[in-house]
């Protein structure tokens, strides 16, 4: 495996470092004082972001992560999803590569219709409105798709939907305009071929926020909310594909999408050491700093070794799905999922640890990482749900030899 960038790639990744450096981390303090001034259930919009956004579009920064729109494959895109985990809350919305959003707009270019399209994905593409991805329901199992109990009905030229969801990132944001909400339109038919996925507008009747959930006491700009659909009512051609597609769909949209969670992972990860570093360097404890320190030098290393070691895996399994699709790298997409939360976390949490008190303050930004990386663990399925898939893969692996 040859993990080295192109020249396309390196200059990109380059110029990512440039915008990173000169204008995104210096906006986090402005974009957190916005928040502070207006308290933290106020899901406004911070007017940094759309400057930050104006200003990446004009860098070339805009839409990296789809080969189509960037041409960078996703093992090069990896690189930059990296370096936007370095700061996560802001770097990935500003050159339009956040999530939800960035999975929903895949949907739409495979899957969509051309009037779909151009009234969803084109204003997607443009950073003009945001989206939402509703599958979680709080009454079910939801890491099993098949226990999805929304349902969607026919009637005559419409479909007639009920049911509730949650934890459906970015609803809180006004500008969330459409939702695509998976449901059940054939619950007697094959596993498999259940569920379907429709797109439902934000101002569509019947459709109520609840609430919208904190995360250990966060509550994001964007929100994840619960959400109600009780008699929403849209027309048929807002199904994506056909009836019955949805597992099929939510398989496709996955994919490269757990690459970016996770390649932002290892980017929140490579923050929380070189804070760790630096804090060892300049404090001091018994009469030394903390950087002579045997037990501190440990967690130190074991931090750069799994974080290494984790990209590795992240990357050859982007390697993989450029070469043989998310299919031929099923294995290797559920193991990555597992890993590289877990190597955020355990970094994140020695960073904590040298820092003390303020490790779990607002005075860094490692509490707000552990909230973020710890809640990764759970979307996208839980981390029990791909060791199952692990373990099926090994379990019927052929092996030359076994004593």
């Amino acid at each position: 495996m040859d993990f080295a960038l192109s020249d396309r790639a390196e200059d990109v990744t380059g110029r990512m470092w440039d915008f990173m450096r000169e204008r995104v981390f210096p906006a986090e303090a402005t974009y957190h004082a916005w928040r502070r001034e207006r308290g933290h259930d106020d899901h406004g919009l911070p007017p940094v972001i759309e400057e930050l956004k104006a200003e990446a579009r004009s860098r070339g920064l805009w839409n990296l992560f789809h080969h189509e729109l960037a041409g960078l494959s996703n093992l090069e895109y990896a690189s930059v999803a990296e370096i936007t985990g370095w700061s996560p809350v802001i770097a990935p919305e500003v050159i339009n590569c956040g999530a939800p959003d960035t999975g929903n707009m895949e949907t739409l270019m495979l899957f969509g219709t051309p009037e779909q399209k151009q009234q969803w994905l084109e204003p997607l593409l443009a950073g003009e409105i945001r989206s939402g991805f509703a599958m979680t329901e709080p009454d079910v199992a939801s890491s099993d798709a098949r226990n999805i109990s929304t349902s969607i009905v026919r009637d005559g030229d419409d479909y007639v939907i009920n049911g509730r969801k949650w934890w459906i990132t970015g609803s809180a944001d006004e500008r969330c305009q459409v939702f695509i909400v998976m449901g059940k339109t054939d619950p007697d038919g094959p596993a498999h071929r259940q569920q379907s996925m429709i797109l439902v507008p934000r101002d569509t009747p019947g459709l109520e926020i609840v609430r919208h959930l904190p995360v250990f006491g966060y509550q994001d700009q964007h929100g994840h909310s619960e959400l109600r659909f009780t008699d929403v009512r849209v027309p048929a051609r807002n199904m994506l594909a056909g009836e019955g597609d949805g597992f099929m769909i939510a398989q496709a949209r996955l994919g490269p999408g757990r690459i970016h969670h996770c390649m932002r992972a290892i980017g929140m990860a490579e923050r929380a050491l070189a804070l760790m570093v630096k804090r060892t360097q300049e404090r001091v404890a018994f009469g030394r700093p903390l950087a002579e320190q045997g037990t501190v030098r440990e967690q130190i290393a074991l931090s750069r070794i799994e974080i290494d070691s984790a990209r590795l895996l992240v990357l050859k399994t982007a390697d993989l799905i450029d070469r043989f699709g998310a299919k031929g790298a099923r294995t290797e997409i559920a193991a990555i999922k597992v890993a590289a939360p877990k190597v955020c976390l355990d970094v994140i949490d020695r960073a904590i640890q040298v820092h003390g008190g303020a490790g779990v303050s607002d005075d860094t930004p490692l509490a707000e990482f552990w909230a973020h990386a710890r809640t990764l663990r759970i979307v996208d399925g839980p981390d029990a749900v791909h060791v199952r898939s692990v373990a099926k893969e090994e379990l019927a692996r052929e092996r030359p030899y076994a004593g």
